[in-house]
């Protein structure tokens, strides 16, 4: 019998997260009741499941009655300390986090991913070396399923290469992997934290729980804490570490041991995406020549240092999934020509002032888009030409009559997409269009 029997669990968030952790907990014999503050709440599809819910005002009215439910699983688009949530805690039912809830009801193996740029790349890569090596793998968590769904499942996986964000860290209290991934850090959701202090503590708990079983797969010069757990390092800049890139080879404490000649994917910090992967495939004892047959078959996804089209000698790049500066910085490093750059978008507080040390030179004029675009222009107007685009087309039109042969035209906004589109991907897409739609000249 279910440890979860007789137990009436709340579940916040109707999105995929909730869904999978009311699946999850039904499964386990729990009576579940969904709620979501959201007023646009498809209810239809949860009655259609016989899940009873609670939405849109009905959910911000609520009053809790201490005893009323066991547990309370909180999905990570939401802050414990928001009304809705504080309503259950303070009438004393425990809260859990969606992840935290589905790792206490498996026992699969985990490769546990979290950075502030990369993870998705890095996830994909993981489960693309365990299924090409004859292991079955899934990226999840925080990218595709949700590791609810993955459990709710039923299907055995080997590895699950778990991408968990720091929303998902947060209400952490045993969660561990055997290979846990720092890929990064830097400025980002100051939206949701206080400080980067506080962004910092929950990406770091990740290695809250390790053991000295356990490996920690971490980029060189990071200073993040990694407990007990073995500590490996990597680097494609040149820092002194454990596992290397450089003049299109991968190292280990110097000695090659392979290439990447033939790889899909482009820049450095891609190539630091794939040591993490290699070094995660060796902590779970992958053959390395598999490991290298894999990679070379992997389609990296869409909207990361994309290559749309090469036309009158200029590559148009589609990196839309830059949301923060970090991934900006990431994606200008990886450049080898000169760049035009079409940057901006949502307003979400960040500093864009250290960039101007990052241009070097090498970005030759940037072409400004949506809330941000006209203090993006107070900030770098005096380095280089800057212009302003009202949407994706002219964008695109400005950066072209900025270019020169040779260059690159690159969308890399450095921040989220939301005063225009409905997410990264959208924009990416429009993006891709409007250099489609260029044309040859006579």
């Amino acid at each position: 019998m279910s440890s979860l029997t007789s137990q009436t669990i709340a579940i916040l968030g109707a999105g995929r997260s909730g869904l999978g952790a009311a699946r999850l907990a039904r499964q386990q014999g729990a009576e579940v009741i969904i709620f979501d503050e959201g007023d646009a709440v498809k209810t239809d599809k949860l009655d259609a499941e016989g899940f009873l819910s609670v939405t849109g005002q009905a959910a911000r009215d609520l009053t809790v009655k201490p005893g009323e439910f066991q547990q309370v699983i909180i999905s990570p688009g939401l802050d414990e300390h928001w009304p809705l949530p504080k309503k259950f805690t303070d009438a004393g039912v425990p809260l859990v986090g969606e992840t935290e809830f589905a790792f206490n009801l498996t026992n699969m193996s985990m490769a546990a991913i979290t950075g502030t740029n990369g993870k998705s790349t890095c996830t994909e890569l993981i489960a693309t070396l365990f299924n090409g090596c004859g292991f079955k793998s899934v990226p999840c968590g925080n990218h595709g399923m949700s590791l609810s769904e993955v459990v709710a499942s039923g299907v055995n996986y080997d590895v699950l290469a778990l991408e968990i964000s720091s929303f998902q860290l947060e209400t952490i209290k045993s969660f561990r992997a055997r290979a846990s991934l720092w890929l990064n850090f830097a400025p980002d959701h100051l939206d949701r934290y206080p400080d980067m202090e506080s962004y910092f503590a929950a990406k770091a708990r990740i290695f809250e729980n390790v053991t000295r079983d356990d490996f920690a797969i971490v980029r060189a010069g990071e200073t993040v804490h990694t407990g007990l757990a073995q500590r490996w390092t990597f680097s494609a800049y040149g820092e002194a570490a454990d596992f290397t890139y450089a003049n299109g080879g991968f190292y280990h404490h110097g000695q090659k041991f392979g290439s990447a000649e033939g790889l899909k994917l482009r820049g450095k910090h891609n190539m630091e995406n794939v040591l993490a992967a290699l070094m995660t495939g060796r902590v779970f004892g992958l053959s390395r020549t598999e490991m290298l047959k894999a990679l070379a078959e992997y389609e990296p996804p869409r909207h990361r240092c994309e290559l749309v089209r090469t036309l009158r000698d200029r590559e148009y790049i589609n990196d839309s999934k830059a949301t923060n500066l970090h991934a900006l910085e990431a994606c200008l490093r990886s450049q080898e020509r000169p760049i035009v750059l079409i940057a901006g978008g949502k307003d979400k507080e960040l500093d864009y002032t250290p960039l101007r040390a990052q241009l070097n030179g090498q970005v030759r004029a940037m072409v400004l888009i949506g809330e941000i675009a006209e203090q993006l222009e107070r900030t770098f107007g005096d380095l280089l030409p800057c212009k302003r685009g009202k949407d994706m087309a002219e964008a695109v039109a400005l950066a072209t009559g900025l270019s020169q042969p040779g260059d690159a035209i690159i969308l890399s906004p450095g921040t989220s997409s939301f005063d225009m589109y409905t997410g990264y991907a959208q924009r990416g897409d429009v993006f891709r269009e409007a250099v489609n739609a260029l044309t040859e000249p006579n």
